[in-house]
């Protein structure tokens, strides 16, 4: 069965993975993909997803800079639930003709606001409100197809919503524990817009991760790239319990690491039933980089030599699959490559 799922853009705020923390603790799965993903990307994913609704993140730029991030016109036309939050809020009244421009007054930190109407999103909450605001632009007007439903004293829009689609917005951030009841405005906009069901438990993610690895693997061996840090050790562990002992953890110890460390991840997962080999190439790195200051060549002459040793270790092995954790940012970035 597919699960609901709640896609969050990422227009550069730094809360952004928060707002997908905060829906995956109702038990509905979240995302975060590039700003800029098509109507038609959201189409191809819902092959995998159930997906119920998109929340636009907050970011530091204004809707007018030349580079700004955007996402396409056709995101508004589509039959999907929509939240904008902080610049996802001026973004979207940017896109609807609405006027958008510098504030008189800059807002950043706890401010109230006052709830002139209490629909959807705002469904419960006061008369007054305290929340976390962090913005120098401001929405001024909305076009006729769209309403406010809050105001502050510098902010005259500061949340509105549409009088045709399901799509709102929030000058504030409702993910952060500074907006005193922002978990009840997400779980308004989860439940009570987007309809979606509590239909994905971590426990679910981690049996489709270890069946994933199995089928893509499917029966040939692989190794892992294991530096000890967490994404790479995560995902050491989830192979090993798909793969057992079709499956080489691969220890590089390059020579830079902090005292002591490599010891430590030599004793914690050669202890572990799986394939593990440590490889000492303190000299090779050392001899690669030396008399080299630039610190992007450096950078591509680190990832150069452990894709070699890599290579050399998969030979050995005869492993067909290299696996590779990574942080959450880089998956962003491929799927906008």
């Amino acid at each position: 069965m597919k699960c609901d799922t709640i896609l969050v853009l990422d227009f550069g705020s730094q809360y952004c993975h928060l707002i997908g923390q905060r829906v995956r603790e109702y038990n509905v799965y979240s995302e975060t993909v590039p700003h800029d993903i098509t109507a038609q990307e959201i189409e191809a994913m819902k092959e995998e997803f159930n997906v119920k609704g998109l929340i636009l993140s907050g970011g530091p730029a204004s809707v007018y800079e030349r580079d700004a991030p955007k996402c396409t016109l056709t995101l508004l036309e589509l039959n999907l639930p929509m939240l904008g939050l902080c610049y996802g809020h001026q973004l979207i009244a940017h896109m609807a003709e609405g006027k958008v421009k510098p504030a008189t007054r800059r807002e950043y930190g706890v401010a109230t606001v006052i709830i002139d109407r209490p629909l959807g999103v705002l469904k419960g909450l006061n008369r007054k409100e305290k929340v976390w605001m962090s913005h120098g632009d401001t929405v001024f007007a909305l076009p006729g197809n769209y309403e406010a439903l809050a105001h502050s004293e510098n902010t005259p829009v500061a949340a509105f919503r549409s009088k045709e689609k399901p799509i709102y917005g929030l000058q504030w951030h409702p993910e952060v524990v500074h907006t005193e009841h922002g978990a009840l405005m997400l779980h308004n906009f989860v439940f009570n817009v987007c309809k979606c069901e509590p239909n994905w438990l971590m426990e679910d993610f981690i049996k489709t991760s270890v069946e994933e690895i199995k089928q893509t693997i499917n029966g040939s061996k692989a190794i892992v790239a294991l530096s000890g840090g967490i994404d790479s050790s995560t995902v050491t562990a989830l192979a090993a319990q798909a793969l057992g002992k079709n499956l080489t953890a691969v220890f590089v110890d390059h020579g830079f690491m902090r005292k002591g460390e490599p010891e430590f991840v030599e004793h914690a997962f050669g202890k572990l039933d799986l394939n593990f080999v440590s490889v000492n190439t303190q000299e090779r790195f050392l001899q690669k980089l030396k008399g080299i200051l630039d610190p992007e060549e450096k950078r591509k002459i680190i990832g150069r030599e452990f894709v070699r040793v890599f290579e050399t270790q998969a030979r050995t092995v005869g492993a067909e699959y290299l696996i590779q954790g990574t942080i959450y940012p880089d998956r962003i970035e491929a799927r906008a490559r």
